[in-house]
């Protein structure tokens, strides 16, 4: 019977290579790939709840409240508490400047992952994650 290599193992093995790829390129700019993330996502929506924040970056809240604080203290985003039971986050200037400043080395990395695939292979890979991703966390596998 032939033996099939472990999915998690499979896909976290090519995680941990991307992000290394990625973190190596963000480096000059201090930040990570999981910070420039945030810092994109915060950008995209301009101000956003906490919870919102962290299921659209598919992260446990947890994850997402120890990865702020850094984030913070640089200056790059501003932490506020409209309400007792609630948190946003909103990029500061320098978090703006930040993102300007960092995207061109993401772009770069990007385009040279992309051309070292076959032609419509990213688009397959994305369209299988994001499907195998919405229903592990609908619960329907």
């Amino acid at each position: 019977m032939h033996q099939r290599l472990c999915v998690c193992t499979t896909m976290r093995r090519a995680t941990r290579a991307l992000t290394r790829a990625y973190d190596e390129a963000l480096a000059p700019f201090g930040i990570t790939v999981q910070q420039f993330a945030i810092l994109r996502d915060i950008q995209r929506a301009g101000t956003i709840p906490l919870p919102r924040l962290a299921e659209g970056l598919v992260m446990d809240r947890t994850s997402l409240y120890r990865a702020l604080p850094p984030l913070e203290r640089e200056g790059l985003l501003v932490l506020e508490s409209p309400s007792p039971r609630s948190r946003t986050a909103t990029l500061t200037p320098a978090g703006q400047q930040r993102v300007a400043d960092a995207n061109p080395a993401w772009e770069s990395l990007q385009t040279r992952i992309l051309s070292a695939m076959q032609p419509g292979e990213w688009d397959q890979m994305q369209s299988s994650a994001d499907r195998l991703a919405t229903q592990l966390v609908s619960g329907t596998i």
